[in-house]
């Protein structure tokens, strides 16, 4: 089962951009934007599942240079 997790944006706290995993995101994951511009997680925030659902919102804060 794939995670999919929304990149944020640590300064300005909005969304980037989505991306899956295979796996449970570690908060040291390196990973490369849709610009090209490879980043380093600062956390991975995982939420509370909605009522009745499944799927937890997972969330991993980044800070882009750009």
């Amino acid at each position: 089962m794939s995670i999919i997790a929304t990149i944020m944006n640590s300064t300005t706290g909005q969304p980037i951009q989505k991306l899956t995993f295979q796996r449970m995101p570690k908060p040291w994951v390196t990973l490369h934007l849709a610009t090209g511009e490879q980043v380093t997680a600062d956390r991975v925030h995982v939420g509370k599942p909605a009522p009745g659902k499944f799927a937890a919102p997972v969330e991993v804060w980044v800070t882009p240079k750009s």
